[in-house]
Order: structure tokens, then C-alpha cells, then sequence
């Protein structure tokens, strides 16, 4: 059996392709993706079409830099072929420039397997610039990239200025240098360690018309804080490894689409849930489902957002995905006793919009996070053993059963 992902690269000496082979066969093996049975989103036999396998929703990161390069670290929930990445330039007012972007698999730490580091063209050209406020697609790549792979993506700026685009809080340790390493298998030019993915916002792979994603549009505790980093324990990934070993089901891909401190009705921390939609969620390839899962950030801030503001921005919501041929799963508001916004005002507002996630009919399917984790003894705050120390965001514990409570079957609803 031979990986095309690295047997493509054909520059390599046989030893180093054997030890690549081996490595990425491995990797295969033991993320092997389950069949999925037919489902009434398939089409002819051997359709395909592009699905999403990772995603990081885009912000304002400052200043742009030139001549740099990034290497980003991600980690993909479903497997395909046909990789393709987006480069977002969402934020800023000027083009950027990118000359050499790669994409390879990571051995440890910033070094790749050794053969799969592979160059990357958009419109069959080595060089892309994305104007401010757009994003472009590379070409594919031919060979298969297994579900479950940590894949690095590398990407030089030839020309920027002006403010940054990416994703902040990425619980990922990535790589930066000064000058055009992307290219490079090797670790050594990759001495600045850095916790956010600059410019990159998805991955997409091709797969049968019958496989979908499911995109988590959410705050903090989606983007995973408080979980530990570098082991992909948000509850996205522990959702992403149910999904690729659950039996008939279609959603495998996950993207993870939380901003920390994001509001449903408010810019601030990212543009809120309602701004951000449509190119955080409904721009994606090879999407069945939105998870949405905000709130708390509206109701904590006290600038007197009330139960009936959030059900209407729930509504809206709701209504432009169902529009777009989406399924909707709503997930309760979580308890946040003891962190120091909490008051009995705002626990108010939040039974309140629990109730209406739960019993309005508005959602095709809820995920009641908030029966999840809370504390038996005390229901407005989070059960001891799942705390993060915050009193708001979830453990590593709290993350998995998270992602444990969610009804699978509900994910392919519609």
C-alpha cells in the first residue's frame, strides 16, 4: 500500500521516503474514517464535492509583517482528498502577498515528516495576493490526507502592511521565522513559538456527496480555553473523534468556529455570531449542520441585553441557516456561578433563554450543555469536577462530556 500524499514528492532519497511512508502510513491506520451508509443527501454513485475539515474563525491581529513566515499547526477531523486551504485576508486594508505557501505533515514539534512537505498554487500560479477583505482558494492536491491528521500548513508574506488577519487564541503552539522557511522540512530556522494561526481559516478535503460537516459557532469554551493546549481537547475534537467512528452516520468533518469573548448580538472580541455568519459558517464547503452555542458573553457584559434580544438574535440566526439548507442544533447557555460577572440578574436572562433553546421548536435538535455541567448540588454553577478553575470554562473532563452529550443522530437531521 503506498500514500500518494507522499509519494508525490519526488525529490526525496529512497530511505527518507520509506521512514515518510511509514510515518504517514501509520497515521492512516489509526485514523482510519468509518463507512458511512447512504443518506438522503446522496447523489449520483461517485459523487463528490468539498467538505470542511478544519476551520478557525478570523479576526483583527495587529500589524501584518513582511517578509515572514508562518507555520501552522491543525489538527483535521475528516478524511479526503483533493486538500485545499483558504487564506483570509478578512481584516485587512491593504493585499497581502503570499509567495510560497506549503502544506506537510508534522513529525514533532516544527519538523515535518520528511517527503510530504508539498508546494501549494492558486490558479496554477506559485504566488497569490488577496486584496483586503477577501479570501482565496488554493488548488487541490492530489493524493489523501487521513481523518484525524495533524497537518502544518506553511506561508510566507512576501508583501503586507496594514493590519493581520487570523485566529488569536488557538491553544496550538505554531512556528514563525523571519524570511522564506516554508518550504523547509527541518525545524531549525523555526525559533519563534507562537499561539495563534495568522492568515489561514480553512481546510477543506473532497470526499462522497453524502459525507457533511458540522460548523461550532461559539465563544471561549468552543475556542477551547482552559483546555490543555496542544492535545486538542476542545470539545469540537473530542465531538470530531466520535464522529469518525460513529456507525451510520454522515457529519465527519468539524470546524471549530469560537472566538473568545464572542457575543450573538454584539461586535467586540471578533464580529458577533450574527456578523460573522455567513463567512465563519455558511461560506464553507460541505456544510449539514450549525452547532450554535452563545450567549453567555451577552449576558455577562450587563449592558442590558435582556431574554427576549437574545431570542431574537437565536431567531435570526436560525432562519439564515435554515434558508441556506442548514440543520440547526441549539445548545443551552452553561452555568457561570462564581466568575465575577455573575449576579441573579443575569442568571435570570439565562434561565430564561434556556428555556426558549429547549422548548421553542426553533432548533431542529438541542444539547442541553447546561444539564451537562452543572453542579447536582447547585444548578447554577458548574459541577466542581468539570470547573476549570474559573467557575466558566470547562476542563479537559468538562470538554469531553460535552462533547459526549451531543446526539450524534441529530447532527444528520435534516
Amino acid at each position: 500500500m503506498r500514500d500518494q500524499w507522499v509519494m508525490h514528492s519526488a525529490s526525496v532519497g529512497l530511505g527518507r521516503r520509506l521512514a515518510a511512508i511509514a510515518v504517514t502510513l501509520l497515521i492512516a491506520t489509526a485514523w482510519a474514517p468509518a463507512a458511512t451508509s447512504a443518506t438522503p443527501h446522496a447523489g449520483p454513485p461517485g459523487a463528490r464535492h468539498d467538505v470542511i475539515t478544519w476551520g478557525a474563525s478570523a479576526d483583527r491581529m495587529g500589524d501584518a509583517v513582511p517578509d515572514h513566515s508562518y507555520r501552522l499547526v491543525v489538527h483535521t477531523s475528516v478524511g479526503g482528498d483533493g486538500l485545499r486551504i483558504r487564506l483570509s485576508n478578512a481584516f485587512g486594508d491593504g493585499p497581502v502577498t503570499f509567495d510560497t505557501v506549503y502544506a506537510g505533515l508534522r513529525r514533532e514539534g516544527a519538523e515535518l515528516v520528511r517527503g510530504s512537505n508539498r508546494r501549494l498554487t492558486f490558479g496554477g500560479a506559485r504566488s497569490v495576493t488577496v486584496p483586503a477583505g477577501d479570501t482565496t482558494y488554493s488548488d487541490p492536491l492530489s493524493g489523501r490526507l487521513p481523518a484525524e491528521t495533524t497537518l502544518v500548513v506553511s506561508v510566507h508574506t512576501a508583501q503586507a502592511a496594514g493590519p493581520a488577519t487570523g485566529h488569536s487564541m488557538a491553544m496550538q503552539t505554531s512556528y514563525a521565522a523571519t524570511g522564506d522557511h516554508a518550504s523547509e522540512e527541518g525545524a531549525d530556522n523555526w525559533t519563534e513559538r507562537i499561539g495563534s494561526w495568522f492568515y489561514l481559516d480553512s481546510v477543506t478535503v473532497r470526499t462522497g456527496v453524502e459525507t457533511g460537516a458540522v460548523v461550532a459557532l461559539g465563544d471561549s469554551i468552543t475556542d477551547g480555553w482552559q483546555s490543555t493546549t496542544d492535545l486538542d481537547r476542545r470539545w469540537p475534537d473530542y465531538l470530531s473523534r466520535r464522529l469518525q467512528t460513529a456507525d451510520g452516520g454522515a457529519v465527519k468533518g468539524v470546524a471549530n468556529e469560537g472566538i473568545s469573548g464572542n457575543k450573538t448580538l454584539a461586535d467586540g472580541a471578533g464580529q458577533s455570531a450574527l456578523n460573522r455568519l455567513e463567512r465563519d459558517v455558511l461560506s464553507h464547503p460541505g456544510v449539514r449542520t450549525v452547532f450554535l452555542f452563545e450567549g453567555v458573553n451577552d449576558i455577562k457584559a450587563h449592558t442590558g441585553v435582556t431574554a427576549q434580544d437574545m431570542i431574537e438574535g437565536y431567531h435570526t440566526i436560525a432562519e439564515r441557516a435554515h434558508a441556506a439548507g442548514k440543520c440547526v442544533v441549539g445548545a443551552t447557555i452553561a452555568p457561570f456561578k462564581g466568575w465575577s460577572e455573575w449576579d441573579p440578574t443575569a442568571e435570570s436572562v439565562r434561565l430564561q433563554v434556556n428555556e426558549f433553546i429547549r422548548d421553542s421548536g426553533e432548533f431542529d435538535a438541542v444539547t442541553d450543555f447546561d444539564r451537562t455541567l452543572r453542579s447536582p448540588y447547585d444548578h447554577e454553577r458548574i459541577l466542581p469536577f468539570f470547573d476549570g478553575g474559573d467557575h466558566l470554562h470547562p476542563n479537559d473532563k468538562g470538554m469531553q462530556a460535552m462533547a459526549d452529550s451531543v446526539n450524534v443522530k441529530a447532527l444528520n437531521a435534516c
